[in-house]
C-alpha cells in the first residue's frame, strides 16, 4: 500500500466500500433498515391508538353507566285537566315542609303547577307557639297568593314524621288556625300514592314504589283494590342495620307483586329523585332510572342504603323499567281522593 499513489489508494478504498454495499443490499440488510424506518414512523402513532382506544373503552363504560343501562325507553303523557281548580297541600316533616299545588278537574285529571321541596324556613326559629303561627301564616299567605282558596289548603303529616316533636307543635298551631291536619299510615301512604303515580293505563301491567327515609311503600292494584305493603325506609343505617338484611326483608315483599304487574315500575321518593336526576333528560316529567349498579357511585350513606332497597326490588320482581315520576307524590294522591 505503500508504493501506491493517493489516487490508486482511493480507488481501492472505493472499490471495498462498494463491494461491502452490493453484499449489504442483496443479503437483505436494506430491508431490515427500512423496515425499523417503518417500525419508528409507525410506533408514536400505535401508542396514540391504543390510547385512545383506552380513553375511548373508559368513556363507554361511563357513558354506559348513566345512560345505556337504562331499562328501556318511556313515552306517556299524562292527559292535562279541563276547567280545573287549583288545590294545595302540605307534607308535614321533622326537618320542613314539601308543598305541591295543583290544577285537578272533577275527572281526577291534574297538573302540578307549583312545588317546593324540603323548605325549612317555616320550621326555623320557631322557639314559641306564637313563633309557630306567625311562620305558618305567612307560608299559607304564599299559597293564598298563588290563588289557591283558603279551603282549598290541606296539611298531611307523614308516617314517618308523625313522632317528631317539631310536627307536632305545627300541629297544634295549624288547628288553631282551623285548619285540619291529616295523619297517614303506611298502608295509606302506599295507596295515595299509587293514585298520584300510577296512570290509568297501567293499571292491569305495572305497580308503586315510594322509598321514603323513614319507610318504603310497595303499593299495586288488585281488580279495584289497592294492596300496599311497608318496608324499610332509606335511612334505616341510622338503626346500625345490615345492608344484607334490609335487602333480604325488601326482596320478599317484593316477590308478593303479581307477576302480570311486573314489566313496569313507577317510582317515587327522596332516593329516586337522587338518582333519576344523574339521567335525566331536559325537563322531562317520566325519567327511566339506570341499572341499580349504575348508581354506585352515590356515596352518602342515605343514598347508598336507597339504592340497596332498589336493588332488592329489582332483583325480587325482574321489572323491565323503573320509571320516576317528577311530579307525583302521596300527597297529591291525597287531593285527588276529595
Amino acid at each position: 500500500m505503500k508504493r501506491l499513489t493517493v489516487a490508486g489508494r482511493l480507488l481501492i478504498t472505493a472499490l471495498i466500500l462498494g463491494a461491502i454495499f452490493l453484499g449489504y443490499k442483496y443479503l437483505g440488510g436494506q430491508e431490515v433498515v427500512d423496515k425499523m424506518a417503518v417500525d419508528r414512523a409507525q410506533a408514536p402513532q400505535t401508542e396514540a391508538t391504543t390510547s385512545d382506544t383506552e380513553s375511548s373503552a373508559s368513556g363507554t363504560s361511563s357513558d354506559n353507566e348513566a345512560t345505556d343501562d337504562r331499562q328501556g325507553s318511556f313515552t306517556y303523557t299524562p292527559p292535562a285537566p279541563v276547567d280545573g281548580k287549583l288545590k294545595g297541600v302540605v307534607e308535614l316533616g321533622a326537618s320542613g315542609f314539601n308543598s305541591f299545588i295543583i290544577k285537578v278537574d272533577n275527572q281526577k285529571r291534574w297538573s302540578l303547577e307549583k312545588a317546593e321541596f324540603g323548605n325549612s324556613l317555616v320550621t326555623e326559629n320557631m322557639a314559641t307557639d306564637e313563633d309557630v303561627r306567625i311562620g305558618l301564616k305567612k307560608y299559607i299567605g304564599t299559597m293564598l297568593d298563588y290563588g289557591v282558596g283558603a279551603r282549598e289548603i290541606h296539611f298531611v303529616v307523614s308516617s314517618g314524621a308523625a313522632k317528631a316533636e317539631v310536627t307536632q307543635k305545627i300541629t297544634k298551631a295549624l288547628k288553631s288556625l282551623n285548619y285540619v291536619v291529616n295523619q297517614v299510615t303506611p298502608e295509606q301512604e302506599g295507596q295515595l300514592a299509587l293514585k298520584s303515580v300510577l296512570p290509568q293505563e297501567y293499571t292491569d301491567k305495572a305497580f308503586v314504589v315510594d322509598i321514603g327515609s323513614g319507610n318504603t311503600k310497595i303499593s299495586w292494584l288488585n281488580g279495584s283494590k289497592v294492596t300496599a305493603i311497608e318496608t324499610y325506609g332509606a335511612k334505616y343505617f341510622q338503626e346500625g342495620t345490615d345492608d344484607s338484611k334490609v335487602y333480604q326483608e325488601v326482596n320478599a315483599k317484593a316477590k308478593q307483586v303479581p307477576s302480570n304487574l311486573r314489566k313496569t315500575c313507577f317510582i317515587i321518593g327522596g332516593v329516586p329523585f337522587e338518582m333519576a336526576k344523574e339521567v335525566r333528560k331536559g325537563k322531562e316529567r317520566f325519567t327511566t332510572l339506570s341499572a341499580p349498579i349504575a348508581y354506585n357511585k352515590l356515596t352518602n350513606a342515605k343514598s347508598k342504603s336507597g339504592v340497596n332497597i332498589y336493588k332488592s326490588i329489582a332483583d325480587a320482581t325482574d321489572c323491565e323499567q323503573f320509571v320516576f315520576d317528577w311530579d307525583a307524590n302521596f300527597t297529591i294522591g291525597f287531593l285527588l281522593g276529595l
